[in-house]
């Protein structure tokens, strides 16, 4: 592992520093940012997440994808933990802390509100920074764009449904340009740059492939970074604000992290799945696609909204939890099975 890769929590560390305490400083020049955005979609961030994901891309080599339909127990695993269980322990987990457990401490009304962000959340499965997650685990890369690509079908159909029985509401709306333009912005076109890519340097050699892989790998890692530093410096203010309120929504997100990574965790072990494969798949069913989860809470209950405060949370929360998942997955790192 490079420098980068070997400290990488401590450079996640130092970017959350960093980012709180710019945006405490200079409010300004993150509240520019942040208008930088179409249909809820920052494009700054688009940007950083581009130079996350385009080295992964460039190394999917498009002719094994038709060979990932040999092995479709990765890929059931990864549908079922996303569709049949996730959306509903998040709203179980939301039901059980903010009606009982921290009932003393939050209003009913707040409480309901909360539970709603979480619930956006957990029906929203992640599509960009998977890739990144994926990448620091040495996934199979082929295989990990057929599961972001078979959850992205899925969310057009399903996130609808589910998130209304779940909040139960009979009039949402899917923010039908968030979402396609983040799909379009986090996996179409990088993929698509990343296959020509892959094509012209295998033109004048393997190794002009490989050496030009191995310069950008610092590139994601910063752009890892710099993300980090904008979403705490986005919501700087707010950290300080209401930092008792984050501490008890991050409480169930963080528990409902470790609970359905372990599930998907133990089910990749019974279903014998190999390391590259199995990794993937348990952190795909972790992270959540918070673009589109802000976006809808905005649109329901209001910018203002403890919806949306949860949301909020469940994006500054995921980084750290998802590195310390990365490495524990690395750690455990064996020849040919999970676990």
């Amino acid at each position: 592992m490079g420098l980068f890769e070997r400290f990488l929590s401590i450079w996640v560390a130092l970017g959350i520093a960093a980012g709180v305490g710019l945006g405490l400083l200079a409010p300004w020049a993150f509240e520019a940012v942040a208008a930088m955005e179409y249909a809820q979609v920052n494009l700054v961030v688009a940007v950083f997440i581009w130079v996350m994901i385009y080295p992964m891309m460039i190394q999917i080599d498009w002719h094994a994808i038709k060979d990932v339909g040999q092995r479709p127990q990765g890929i059931v695993l990864t549908l079922v933990v996303n569709w049949l269980i996730k959306p509903f322990t998040m709203a179980g987990l939301g039901v059980l802390f903010f009606q009982y457990l921290f009932a003393p401490w939050v209003d009913p009304q707040s409480a309901s509100e909360y539970i709603a962000g979480m619930i956006l959340l957990g029906v929203a499965p992640c599509t960009a920074m998977v890739f990144v997650w994926s990448q620091l685990v040495k996934g199979d890369a082929s295989y990990t764009l057929v599961q972001v690509s078979l959850n992205d079908i899925i969310m057009v159909f399903a996130f609808a449904p589910i998130a209304a029985f779940l909040l139960g509401v009979t009039d949402l709306t899917v923010p039908w340009e968030t979402l396609l333009l983040s799909v379009l912005l986090y996996v179409v076109l990088p993929l698509g740059a990343g296959i020509a890519t892959r094509q012209w340097l295998l033109r004048r050699s393997q190794q002009a492939l490989e050496r030009y892989v191995a310069a950008l790998k610092p590139w994601s890692v910063v752009g890892l970074i710099a993300t980090v530093v904008l979403l705490f410096g986005f919501q700087a203010p707010t950290l300080v604000a209401k930092p008792g309120v984050m501490v008890l929504i991050a409480v169930p997100l963080v528990l409902q992290s470790y609970a359905i990574f372990f599930i998907t965790w133990w089910g990749a072990r019974w279903l014998r799945l190999p390391h590259n494969v199995a990794g993937p798949a348990c952190l795909i069913g972790t992270s959540n696609f918070f673009e589109l989860a802000v976006a809808v809470a905005i649109s329901l209950f209001g910018l203002n909204s403890g919806a949306a405060l949860a949301t909020v949370v469940g994006v500054l929360v995921e980084v750290p939890v998802m590195l310390s998942l990365v490495a524990w997955v690395n750690a455990r790192r064996p020849g040919e099975a999970a676990g």
